[in-house]
């Protein structure tokens, strides 16, 4: 399962990273950071979901106001949002 995350589109609510811990806050650039993601194109960033944060994962996706967080499975089809 991966994650990705639209860097660009994030308007820095935080909510993510009170569900993953897999997401920090960037509190100079009013955004959140998807931790050990690799930049995939110009503010999208994504990264492997460990089996154990699945769950965690997929409720900061659900909890974006703005859907800048999508999560995928393993054949790449979209779960989330």
């Amino acid at each position: 399962m991966k994650i990705e995350y639209d860097r660009d589109t994030c308007i820095g609510m935080f909510q993510c990273t009170a569900e993953w811990e897999g997401f920090e806050r960037d509190e100079d650039a009013g955004k959140a950071v998807l931790v050990d993601g690799e930049e995939e194109s110009e503010d999208v960033f994504v990264r492997e979901i460990p089996e154990d944060a699945e769950l965690d994962a997929k409720f900061a996706a659900r909890s974006c106001p703005v859907d800048a967080i999508v999560v995928y499975d393993d054949d790449g089809e979209q779960l989330i949002p």
